[in-house]
């Protein structure tokens, strides 16, 4: 992918915060120029009609009179990310398996970035890429949460487990409740979809599956909002 078109204001404002941002051009409404020449000063900006603005983003974007056309973030590598936690005691990771809309991932990356997580890993070849719904749903946090894309899921569950990761796997139907899994350490949490799940041999990867205490007349919760409960249980002291 070589450029992504981000709009709304939460979205867009974080980018040009962003110093690893490579911003290629950015429209703005008339109405809100002030509000742009008072948060970034002399930034270089082309002043847009609605109309104008609606042409580059999806049809029915809530854009806010805010778009920037940037380059995606660069992934960091897993080698570095593990580098960096090598010294700290406790460290959070989730890794999304089948995971695929962009908004469902837009608003897992803002629980992760409320809940003090180190990083969300997809799957290269599965997972969507960056993208102005992803950013919008994020509202401003994909800039705060690193987002690593792997080939193989398993072999990074390997080197979690060889870097000192417990690897947490959430699964509704698990004899384990995620109370009981140990917080004072480092934390690999493991999704999948609410349809399929978690693959076998990420299942199987695993070294605990714990599920979510809810209504018994409730089947399942979307993605997103597992993924915030589970990340807010977590961050209990």
């Amino acid at each position: 992918m070589s450029t992504v078109i981000l709009y709304g204001r939460h979205a867009v404002f974080a980018a040009l915060k962003n110093k690893n941002r490579k911003i290629i051009r950015l429209l703005v409404a008339a109405e809100n120029e002030a509000e742009v020449r008072k948060t970034f000063g002399n930034i270089n900006f082309y002043t847009a009609s609605k109309k104008e603005i609606e042409k580059i983003v999806p049809q029915g974007a809530v854009h806010q009179g805010f778009a920037l056309e940037t380059k995606p973030l660069d992934p960091p590598f897993l080698s570095d990310f593990l580098s960096e936690c090598a010294d700290k005691p406790k460290c959070r990771v989730l890794i999304l398996d089948q995971v695929t809309d962009p908004q469902n991932i837009g608003a897992i990356i803002r629980s992760a970035a409320a809940f003090n997580v180190d990083a969300v890993i997809l799957q290269d070849k599965n997972a969507p890429y960056e993208s102005g719904a992803m950013a919008k749903a994020a509202a401003g946090t994909l800039e705060l949460v690193q987002i690593l894309r792997e080939t193989n899921l398993s072999r990074t569950i390997e080197a979690l487990k060889k870097a000192g990761f417990w690897i947490v796997g959430m699964d509704g139907y698990a004899k384990q409740k995620l109370q009981d899994v140990e917080k004072n350490a480092k934390l690999a949490i493991v999704m999948g979809s609410e349809g399929a799940g978690m693959r076998r041999l990420i299942e199987e990867s695993c070294d605990i599956l714990v599920r979510l205490e809810i209504n018994k007349n409730v089947e399942s919760l979307n993605v997103s909002t597992a993924a915030a409960v589970t990340l807010y249980e977590l961050s209990k002291d």
